[in-house]
């Protein structure tokens, strides 16, 4: 058991350096609070199955590609087209914005879903695929504020300056007590966007629901329209991939 908790804590500091080259065995070592020895036989272990990979040059690790292998295969069975494609129809007939599923990776979100209105002509387009900090906008930050404070605050110290963590720990939670998340302007100037955490099963974070709207004209009363939606659908989600979390 000790060894899969190692195996397993490796992982996690692996994860979050998936934007970087990797990682060397020090510094892993470090992170990890194991010794060379040890970590040098977990790794090699660990490469043995296909969990870690090791770059020929720089001789940094990484996550290796069975871990995308396995994603793919639980996200498949997680039936997405039945239970949470309608569920962000429904939102998006209901505000008459374009709405977005995001999904963490390391330091980032990734886009990986987005429906835009049919009656609104304006639209904010961000394309599928697009990979944004985890510091940055209203989708990552609900995202992020409820994860484990241990896991976000890995994530922050590699995104922000140190001076600048305590505001975001403030902010992050605020938003865990709130229930959702709103951005202004962070990416896009002249835009806006409300989110709302989604959690699986197991009651880990696995992605956001979020809608973008521009700012111009923006009333109080729509805001609240808006955040109420973004929370009903986030709970629904939520409960069909089986989270009894409860919903701020």
């Amino acid at each position: 058991m000790q060894s899969i908790d190692r195996a397993m804590a490796i992982t996690s500091v692996l994860a979050t350096h998936m934007t970087d080259n990797g990682i060397s065995i020090s510094d892993l070592s470090k992170e990890c609070e194991l010794p060379l020895s040890t970590m040098h036989r977990l790794l090699k272990a660990m490469i043995k199955q296909g969990m870690v990979e090791q770059d020929a040059h720089t001789k940094c690790y990484r996550l290796g590609t069975i871990w995308l292998e396995y994603g793919l295969q639980v996200y498949d069975s997680m039936d997405y087209v039945n239970k949470i494609r309608p569920e962000l129809e429904r939102l998006m007939r209901g505000v008459d914005e374009s709405v977005y599923l995001s999904k963490p990776s390391g330091l980032e979100a990734i886009i990986i879903e987005r429906i835009d209105s049919e009656n609104n002509p304006i639209r904010i387009y961000d394309q599928l695929g697009l990979r944004i900090p985890m510091h940055i906008g209203a989708a990552n930050k609900a995202m992020l504020a409820n994860m484990p404070t241990v896991k976000s605050n890995a994530i922050l110290k590699e995104l922000l300056p140190i001076e600048q963590l305590p505001v975001m720990e403030v902010a992050l939670k605020k938003i865990k007590k709130q229930g959702y998340a709103i951005s202004h302007g962070e990416k896009t100037e002249g835009t806006s966007s409300v989110a709302v955490a989604v959690r699986d099963g197991l009651g880990e974070v696995v992605g956001a629901v979020s809608i973008g709207f521009v700012s111009f004209n923006l009333t109080e009363s729509r805001m609240e329209f808006l955040i109420e939606k973004a929370i009903e659908t986030g709970k629904r989600i939520s409960e069909k991939l089986g989270s009894t979390v409860a919903q701020d």
